[in-house]
């Protein structure tokens, strides 16, 4: 609820949320009602009353059974009305259904310790479904503290020697701010987090992938991603064409060069083709593809060296030597081109880049540019 887009409450994002702040607008607005009535007849009173006015002192009462039950009544039974709603909501939030998902929770100075059944751990953060009953089974390792996050309207004691629980069920994507609610120590005002509330799809992966957004990749697995996500895959296919010589069979090869000097195709190789193509080109081709001296980091390089150096490998003892690549020769290597060991990624693959990359262009063609802040998800 805003007021001139001023925040008078937490966001509402669980099913007790709109119960909790109904229950409490409605007592809100019954305080309210009843503070204006009787500060209206106190000060009349006073001024009706007050010394010297000319009101009838001569007959007092001094009881009067009507408006006695009046103002007993009506607010025995609004008071009634108040409990029933209270107490329900209280035995709905102390009762977690059966079918709930549990997470176990383990409170110690200064810090939430959080555990799901398959054995996927956090700190401090809480994953959970949307639209999924959630309980939580909590006990502390020290002292009391108290597991409360506002955007749910849920809070319980967490004791040491004791499991409680708490359950809600979240309502909206998003993350939330989770607190100790129980002064716990002198730190007692870090022991926070926050509570991450993700769709059911997702939630299902992330579990599946031990707790992250994506699974861990090997480096040949990571080296695929950046190559087609700079757009390697465009030029370097399964066959040399026009554009590009096809990569399979390259690492242990020989190259041969437009000035007519040659080189067997290592480690080192490889990262001066990617880094500074034009140094050495490859017979037959120009200066077409762009340099990533200043694009890539090293690990990039290393994850894309290790994913070239697989592709179709010549067996050591064995390397051939690549044709001249005129247009669009198939090469005479020892490793044989196949479609099937193409060097592209497939649309899966390729679409699986963090949607935070932000590729930039460099002469005409794709450059990883801030993929590289995120090559933790790769």
């Amino acid at each position: 609820m805003n007021f001139t887009n001023f925040p008078i409450a937490p966001p509402s994002a669980s099913t007790f949320a709109p119960q909790i702040d109904g229950l409490y607008y409605f007592l809100w607005i019954f305080t309210a009602i009843f503070t204006l009535i009787v500060g209206f007849f106190v000060v009349f009173f006073s001024i009706h009353y007050k010394e010297g006015s000319p009101a009838d002192r001569s007959r007092p009462l001094y009881e009067h059974i009507g408006l006695e039950l009046t103002w007993s009544v009506i607010p025995g039974i609004l008071g009634l009305v108040f409990f029933y709603l209270g107490a329900r909501l209280f035995i709905h939030m102390r009762t977690p259904p059966k079918d709930a998902k549990e997470i176990f929770v383990v409170g110690k100075q200064w810090m939430w310790h959080i555990q799901h059944p398959n054995g996927v751990r956090e700190n401090n953060t809480l994953h959970v479904p949307i639209d999924t009953p959630i309980k939580l089974t909590m006990i502390s390792q020290d002292v009391i503290h108290a597991f409360f996050v506002p955007a749910f309207r849920t809070q319980m004691m967490v004791v040491p020697g004791r499991y409680t629980d708490l359950w809600f069920t979240p309502t909206k994507i998003g993350e939330y701010h989770l607190f100790c609610n129980m002064y716990c120590g002198t730190q007692h005002s870090e022991m926070g987090g926050t509570v991450v509330v993700m769709p059911q799809a997702d939630y299902s992966e992330w579990l599946k992938n031990n707790g992250m957004a994506v699974a861990n990749l090997t480096m040949e697995q990571r080296g695929a991603k950046i190559f087609s996500s700079i757009g390697c895959d465009k030029c370097h296919t399964a066959e040399d064409t026009i554009h590009g010589p096809t990569l399979n069979g390259l690492y242990g090869s020989k190259r041969i060069f437009t000035d007519g000097s040659s080189a067997m195709a290592n480690d080192e190789y490889i990262r001066e083709s990617i880094l500074k193509p034009h140094s050495r080109l490859t017979k037959g081709y120009g200066e077409t593809m762009p340099e990533y001296a200043n694009d890539l980091t090293e690990e990039q390089v290393l994850l894309l060296n290790t994913f070239i150096r697989t592709q179709g490998a010549i067996p050591a003892g064995t390397a051939g030597t690549t044709s001249n690549l005129t247009g669009a020769e198939i090469p005479s290597s020892g490793a044989k081109t196949n479609k099937n060991t193409a060097m592209s990624v497939n649309a899966d693959q390729h679409g699986a880049t963090p949607s935070t990359a932000t590729p930039t262009i460099q002469k005409g063609k794709l450059s990883v540019g801030a993929t590289a802040a995120n090559e933790k998800n790769q």
